[in-house]
């Protein structure tokens, strides 16, 4: 950190650092990055080695190995102890149940481990691993899992399913969508960005549906292009989605939807419809995307979607946000923007 402050300041066109400076690579650059990292002269360049820092630094924030000072997040996690913990180190460790001998939890976790890894060696030996295998894949060391055999069906599954059957039938999700639309014409809220189109309004209607329907299910437009007899081409499929499907036609369709809903509803049975639960749910992602950020909570890379949700079930508004995004805003925009004919009380988030 030190060097890099050095060079920001003093050296900021600097491309290179200088021979007689101490540049540590050990922990901070990878053996992948050492090529892009350090030139054939030996001599580190800097861009790739600061980018190489920060990375080490943010999983060192991440670890709790290093503390930020000031910070509340990231602060020194010696902060996090109990005030008395010091006086009260013994009653600590035994309401955790580990020993105050840092040496001894050492020792008793390696002797763990090397039982652990003696049994599976052995179990390789004589062949009684239950199907695992240790080679290589594309070089490198591989470990084969076999796949679970599947568990016999209870006796009385069939029986379960025909009575399903025969009392409701089978409904098809994409019979359900057509349904809705049928009720609500909420695909007419779905514009297209130019202002002519060619397309007739009973097929555009039905390339919405589908492109909906692969969104929705998550399926994939590909899929549904390869799948069935609906004579529409993944090229078809692909343009709707990207002229008529957008972030605020999607919201007025929603909203349109919610709105019929709650108009068809008889208050007798369902209630008002003027209560609303709203809370997030965290979901992975790949780090490398924009939105991602690591949760502290999950210790993972991820997303928040926030949602409203109407007492019964029925989905109001949904909002995608950043794990250290405010919930409050997130809660006040859902009830300030749902756009739907719904008289929104707060019950809990």
């Amino acid at each position: 950190m030190a060097l890099l402050a050095c060079y920001a300041g003093i050296h900021g066109r600097a491309t290179h650092y200088h021979p007689a400076d101490r540049v540590p690579l050990d922990g901070v650059v990878p053996a992948a990055w050492r090529p892009a990292v350090v030139g054939a002269n030996g001599r580190v360049e800097r861009i790739p080695y600061e980018l190489c820092m920060l990375a080490a630094l943010r999983d060192a924030l991440r670890r709790r190995e290093v503390g930020v000072v000031g910070a509340g997040r990231w602060r020194n996690p010696e902060t996090d102890l109990p005030a008395d913990f010091d006086l009260n180190r013994d009653v600590h460790y035994a309401a955790f149940r580990q020993p105050s001998d840092p040496t001894a939890f050492v020792d008793g976790l390696r002797t763990r481990l090397d039982a652990a890894l003696a049994g599976f060696a052995e179990a390789l030996r004589t062949g009684t691993a239950g199907g695992v295998s240790i080679g290589t894949r594309k070089g490198q060391v591989w470990i084969t899992v076999p796949r679970l055999t599947a568990q016999p069906e209870p006796d009385n599954l069939d029986a379960v399913k025909a009575e399903v059957i025969s009392r409701w039938g089978i409904v098809s999700l994409l019979d359900v969508l057509k349904e809705a639309d049928w009720f609500t014409d909420f695909t007419g809220e779905l514009t297209t960005i130019p202002t002519r189109e060619q397309i007739p309004t009973a097929e555009l209607r039905r390339r919405l549906l589908l492109v909906l329907f692969a969104l929705g299910t998550n399926i994939g437009i590909k899929r549904i292009a390869t799948s069935g007899d609906h004579g529409v081409t993944e090229a078809q499929l692909r343009r709707v989605r990207r002229l008529y499907v957008t972030r605020d036609g999607l919201r007025c369709a929603i909203a349109e939807v919610v709105g019929d809903t709650l108009r068809g509803r008889d208050a007798r049975w369902w209630g008002a419809g003027t209560g609303c639960a709203s809370d997030s749910k965290r979901f992975g992602s790949w780090e490398s995307n924009l939105m991602t950020e690591w949760h502290a909570r999950y210790g993972g890379p991820g997303v928040m979607i926030y949602w409203h949700v109407e007492r019964k079930s029925v989905c109001v508004y949904s909002q995608l946000k950043t794990c250290s995004s405010s919930e409050v805003a997130a809660m006040m925009e859902g009830l300030i923007r749902h756009s739907a004919d719904m008289d929104s009380q707060i019950e809990a988030n």
